[in-house]
């Protein structure tokens, strides 16, 4: 995911729009109807380059995945379950579900570096989750984590034109639900009993009204999406916002993301979009508190 100017632009443009909606949706969705317990089965964590851990620019270091730490990884620690991690950097909604679905990176990069877990490379990553849901069925946790890219094409598309990005946004939006509500049921449809979580973006700024408007207004379309198919949302937004909060609301300045430029050694730094291991951590920690509060405890 690549934040850009036009689409601030757009967003600052809609963020009344935006935050209606969050707070319409947010009072308007029920409860999971997932329940937790003590299962002793596997991991399987899906979504973009946030959960495959990517730093940009990295070059040579995309020969081997182990070298991008991830949430999946530590929230496979604190459960002690067993973690494969199928995400795909520049996965979006559409890719996910179909190979000739809109993509952002997700399948050149595939066809160049390996993944955490390997899979054919006709497979999406949909076809993956399902087949081995299917396969594992001692599977206690999935989480997924998806819809940043599609925003991010719309602005591609668009070429940066603000009326084309604001004319656009909403079905955008609209895409991302459905999208969403496609993969959440099918995931659903293989049998699969234990906990299914969607985990939400984290706002680069919290005092930028646009760019926050545009993270609430996503988070919106996938709240929504998981409340229709039991799902639970593990509320990285709330988490990174709590964490931002005596930096004045800037991600960039309390090291959760990483910078976007590893060679300037020297202050003020520019950040990427993309978690740093500290901001990794917090949304193992969220993904984790999730769980508990459905009724597991880790063990100390």
């Amino acid at each position: 995911m690549t934040p850009t100017n036009a689409l601030s632009v757009v967003v600052h443009r809609l963020r009344g729009l935006a935050f209606g909606l969050a707070l319409a949706g947010a009072a308007a969705l029920p409860a999971a109807a997932t329940t937790a317990g003590p299962w002793d089965g596997g991991y399987l964590a899906l979504g973009d380059s946030v959960a495959f851990g990517f730093i940009a620019g990295d070059g040579y270091a995309y020969l081997n995945p182990d070298n991008f730490m991830n949430y999946p990884e530590s929230v496979g620690r604190r459960l002690e379950k067993a973690t494969t991690n199928a995400a795909c950097p520049g996965e979006t909604t559409s890719g996910f579900i179909s190979w000739t679905g809109a993509d952002n990176g997700c399948r050149p990069f595939r066809a160049n570096f390996p993944l955490h877990v390997a899979y054919a490379p006709e497979q999406t990553q949909l076809n993956f989750a399902t087949t081995y849901l299917s396969s594992h069925r001692g599977t206690s946790l999935v989480t997924i984590g998806l819809g940043a890219n599609d925003g991010f094409l719309l602005q591609n598309a668009c070429k940066g034109d603000p009326t084309c990005i604001g004319n656009g946004l909403p079905a955008t939006l609209g895409t991302i639900y459905v999208n969403m509500n496609t993969i959440l049921s099918n995931l659903r449809a293989t049998g699969f009993k234990g906990v299914l979580m969607v985990v939400n973006y984290y706002s680069l700024d919290y005092s930028d009204p646009a760019q926050t408007g545009f993270t609430v207004a996503l988070n919106t379309a996938l709240a929504n999406a998981a409340a229709a198919n039991g799902a639970v949302v593990a509320d990285a937004f709330s988490a990174f916002q709590a964490a931002a909060t005596p930096a004045g609301g800037k991600t960039c300045l309390t090291g959760l993301l990483n910078g976007a430029n590893p060679q300037n050694a020297i202050p003020p730094f520019s950040c990427d979009v993309h978690p740093s291991l500290s901001g990794q951590r917090l949304l193992a920690k969220t993904v984790a508190s999730t769980f508990a509060q459905l009724g597991w405890r880790p063990q100390n």
